[in-house]
């Protein structure tokens, strides 16, 4: 007998090989190979491709490690270099799958997803087959689970799946990515012959895809919410710590699909995940802004994020009137495009709603002095055991400071009252019927945060204290470009608020309405309970009123606006996550922004205290009991517990926005991967 016949206790064979078993998703077989810990990877899958000896493109195949949950992808290392001995069962699979993906308008689509490749690579390829620029803004979550369903089902009912076909299907290869132009500060924007908008060069891609019936793309319209009903399926978050519980949800950018237990067919939600847009563009950002429109709506309806009355009614007008310009520009063929184009183009000129506040000035004025304010303000400080409410002083805003004196005449000596903003919380506190226009300060100190409240007379005199509390905020001055622009922000939304145009131009009611699909439940229950007669007819009479100071909008400027009033509630952009921090008794929030973390009482959401990064020196985790701790230049390091989420993802969030944070127009628009590795993994 061949002495390499002979098979030995320890499962080898007396010649030194030994059976290496093997799982062929494809063909649902299993193969065993004799091999030794010195054959390479690429030597296994050639040898196994040739004992199958089925005729079929084996290229997009490679090998997992279920055991060890690895791709195998360095082809040229040995069995012995991965540690893969006799005991090991490998799966020869393909590495791009079907991925059920609901996009941030809460369609489904299926697409093909490299299933080895780190998160944030997916994600840029799915990003570049929707033509969506700056990926680096989105990522992948799990399907929030909605405690009130006892049991799972799938989903098939809320929407039908869109399947894409030909080259979508499989993001990343073809010639159609390396397109030239696809990211470049020099493509030429397109637009769409019936209304005007921005036709994105997606349209061109989809050849007869379903995504290429609607000219521009499904993607880039709007489409109106067909029935209540389907708000009413949907989970809504109850509390702040039912968002936080949503959070948990975020994948891992540096770990691929299949590291992460996501299966062939499984839903994941792509959704904006960092809140801070960079260069939004609409002559080239047509997706990217209908999507961002899409998420920032639902985000309102399933009252992921507050809002008041006056609020709602402006958002539900700004809805009403983007459908009806959706559905029009689907069913009338202009021939006027040119026109348009300047239309659209002016408009946007106009609207200048970019990340760092649009254009600067043409006209400089005096560069060397500073813009100050002067004015009778009202202040309120609520901590303070009195029964006093407001009391007026005559306030000076000057750098990043407020002093106020008891009158005009004592401007010159000692302030009553002298607040620093640098690094405080900004909190609009606004009812336009009822005349209110409030500031809520809340200003670090050693101990915590002073809240400190301002009242203003007027929106002029509003908008412009409002501009330079959140400029000063961040260290910024009235010197800055961007005051004049959030300055006339501001005004614009509160503008859209009013409520009492001439009634001889509000529209007649009628059925297309549709309030229950317009307005969060909350405030239609508000309305069911405190008004007689027609519900429909009250809140639909209230969203024809506010429409009024949105008629004369076009549907990408409607569409800007409504993505600009989102940014400018309080809440926008705080991720939640529950922790438990050092020195602290019980659970409480953190909440992470664009530019500073927030320690959150977490029944009420108030904040406790606010440190900005811009400030902090560094950031470490102990990945063993889950502590994160941040190091600041000039006051004590904060430390957290992450409870019921992996620090991992926390740690992403704060290292992602300091990623995003470097960005600048003048940079080639090409992503640094590995820095964006080096700042969130923690191990890299």
């Amino acid at each position: 007998m061949a002495l390499d016949g002979i098979r030995m206790p320890d499962g080898c064979y007396a010649d030194g090989t030994w059976e290496l078993k093997m799982h062929v998703t494809d063909l649902h077989r299993d193969v065993s190979l004799r091999v030794t810990g010195e054959i390479h990877i690429g030597g296994i899958m050639l040898k196994l491709v040739e004992k199958l000896d089925v005729k079929k493109d084996w290229s997009d195949h490679a090998l997992w490690w279920e055991k060890k949950k690895t791709w195998l992808l360095k082809t040229h290392w040995t069995l012995d270099k991965y540690g893969i001995q006799a005991d090991a069962r490998l799966l020869f699979t393909p590495q791009h799958k079907l991925l059920r993906l609901q996009l941030p308008n809460m369609k489904h689509m299926k697409v093909k997803v490299n299933f080895s490749d780190r998160v944030f690579k997916a994600v840029s390829d799915i990003c570049k087959t929707f033509n969506i620029r700056h990926p680096e803004e989105l990522s992948l979550l799990r399907k929030p689970r909605d405690p009130k369903k006892k049991k799972k089902k799938l989903e098939e009912a809320e929407e039908d799946d869109l399947e894409l076909e030909g080259p979508l299907l499989t993001p990343g290869s073809g010639s159609i990515y390396s397109s030239p132009g696809l990211y470049s500060k020099t493509m030429t924007p397109t637009y769409d012959s019936r209304d005007g908008s921005p036709l994105s060069p997606t349209t061109a891609w989809f050849g007869d895809s379903p995504l290429s019936e609607g000219n521009p793309s499904i993607l880039a319209v709007s489409q109106p919410i067909s029935s209540p009903d389907i708000l009413v399926k949907l989970y809504k978050p109850q509390s702040l710590l039912d968002k936080a519980k949503i959070n948990q949800g975020w994948l891992d950018s540096s770990r691929s699909l299949m590291e992460q237990d996501v299966k062939e067919n499984e839903v994941l939600l792509l959704r904006f995940k960092y809140h801070s847009f960079f260069d939004l563009n609409p002559k080239y950002d047509a997706i990217r802004v209908n999507q961002l429109y899409e998420q920032s709506k639902w985000a309102i309806l399933l009252e992921e994020i507050e809002c008041t009355e006056e609020e709602m009614m402006m958002f539900a007008a700004l809805q009403y009137h983007i459908n009806k310009l959706s559905i029009m520009s689907s069913d009338n063929h202009l021939n006027n495009s040119e026109k348009e184009v300047d239309e659209v183009d002016a408009a946007l000129s106009d609207l200048e709603i970019t990340l760092e506040g649009g254009k600067t000035s043409n006209s400089l004025g005096d560069i060397t002095s500073i813009p100050e304010l002067a004015d009778y303000v009202k202040v309120f400080k609520p901590k303070k055991l009195t029964l006093k409410g407001y009391k007026q002083y005559w306030c000076t805003f000057k750098d990043i400071t407020i002093s106020c004196y008891k009158s005009k005449e004592e401007a010159h000596g000692t302030p009553a009252l002298q607040m620093n903003l640098r690094g405080c919380e900004v909190t609009p506190d606004v009812n336009i019927s009822g005349q209110k226009f409030n500031i809520k300060l809340l200003i670090p100190v050693a101990d915590g945060m002073n809240e400190i409240w301002l009242r203003c007379d007027m929106e002029k005199q509003y908008a412009h204290w409002m501009a330079a509390c959140r400029l000063a905020s961040k260290g910024k001055t009235m010197a800055d470009s961007s005051y004049n622009l959030e300055v006339q922000n501001i005004l614009s939304f509160l503008k859209m608020q009013h409520m009492n145009p001439d009634p001889q131009f509000i529209e007649p009611i009628t059925t297309d309405i549709n309030p229950e699909c317009l307005v969060s439940p909350r405030y239609l229950k508000k309305y069911k309970n405190k008004q007689p007669g027609s519900i429909r007819d009250l809140i639909s009479a209230r969203i024809l009123e506010a429409h009024q100071n949105v008629a004369q909008m076009s549907l990408i400027e409607a569409k800007m606006r409504f993505i600009q009033a989102w940014q400018s509630l309080p809440e926008f952009g705080i991720t939640h996550f529950l922790a438990k921090f050092q020195g602290g008794k019980r659970e409480e929030l953190i909440g992470i922004t664009y530019n500073r973390l927030i320690r959150m009482d977490a029944g009420t959401g108030d904040a406790i205290k606010t440190w900005r990064f811009s400030n902090m020196k560094q950031w470490n985790v102990n990945w063993e009991i889950k502590m994160v701790t941040v190091e600041f230049a000039d006051e004590p390091s904060l430390s957290f517990i992450c409870a019921e989420v992996d620090c991992k993802v926390v740690h992403e969030f704060i290292g992602g926005y300091i990623f995003l944070s470097t960005r600048a127009k003048d940079q080639n628009e090409s992503l640094d991967e590995e820095m964006f590795y080096k700042l969130t993994s923690g191990w890299v």
